[in-house]
């Protein structure tokens, strides 16, 4: 779990230092495309303090408040983020609608072009580390991450078109940039919200992995079949509820010893956080 914390930390330094460079490019250039790039930047930011955040609250133990742990600290985080990076988008698009209309200096040097190609080197390599840990340790929240650093990647690309455009004469692919990369951003909170509401909302697990804990609860010895399963996420790890059938004749003490043994072989399984086994005399 150290993994998770140094991940979630490195996400927040490099979102910082990309952001303070992309401002520094967006003052020098004055392009509502740079700007908009610096902005989305400072979402991350943002983003990678909520991140690191819920990371920690997720890796703490049960507690008398909290009896089945802290699972949806990160996916309630994720959607927040997803929400307040839908109104940034939305106002960037205002922006660059209005810019479209208004003359305005730009000053394009070669230090903005560094500055932008820095950033899409370094966020690549980012979105690749995150999605590796990300799906490692099964965070959303990292996994959120490396959606959003990956959109990052395709905004600043945008960046570089559009004051490529200026330099060129087409004052207006600046602004026209400035809207994609809202849109970006926009999509990106979108993506990130769908993915998330899942598991606010308890989805069950899918049919491969129900086949799974089917077929680990019959291997044990004793469990003559199954008449109940269901599972449900809580934040994001699933609790199931099994019910196993058990000759009728056994013993009490022998039930109760199958039953624990089915938990214990299901609780195996990565994706699982609970199980509760319920026994069924037939």
């Amino acid at each position: 779990m150290e993994k998770l914390k140094k991940a979630a930390n490195l996400t927040l330094v490099v979102n910082i230092f990309l952001f303070m460079i992309k401002a520094v490019a967006g003052i020098i250039s004055n392009s509502i495309a740079v700007i908009s790039d610096a902005i989305n930047s400072l979402t991350d930011i943002i983003a990678s303090f909520a991140i690191m955040y819920s990371v920690r609250i997720s890796l703490k133990k049960p507690d008398e408040d909290h009896q089945i742990g802290h699972d949806a600290a990160q996916p309630i985080a994720v959607f927040l983020i997803a929400l307040f990076t839908a109104i940034v988008g939305i106002n960037l698009i205002e922006v660059s609608i209005k810019r479209i209309t208004t003359q305005y200096p730009t000053h394009i040097t070669p230090i903005v072009y560094i500055i932008l190609i820095v950033t899409i080197v370094t966020k690549l390599v980012l979105t690749r580390y995150q999605f590796s840990i990300g799906k490692s340790y099964k965070s959303p929240a990292l996994k959120a991450g490396g959606v959003d650093s990956l959109n990052d990647v395709l905004a600043t690309s945008l960046s570089i078109i559009g004051i490529l455009g200026v330099q060129l004469g087409f004052r207006y692919l600046d602004s026209i940039a400035g809207i994609l990369i809202a849109l970006f951003v926009f999509r990106s909170g979108y993506q990130i919200a769908k993915e998330n509401i899942n598991y606010l909302m308890g989805k069950a697990a899918d049919k491969e992995l129900i086949l799974e804990i089917a077929n680990t609860a019959l291997k044990v010895e004793g469990v003559l079949g199954i008449n109940e399963l269901k599972s449900h996420y809580v934040g994001n790890n699933f609790h199931i509820e099994i019910h196993i059938d058990v000759d009728k004749n056994v013993s009490t003490e022998k039930s109760h010893d199958i039953g624990k043994e089915v938990q214990a072989s299901i609780m195996k399984l990565s994706e699982i956080n609970k199980v509760y086994v319920h026994i069924d005399p037939v």
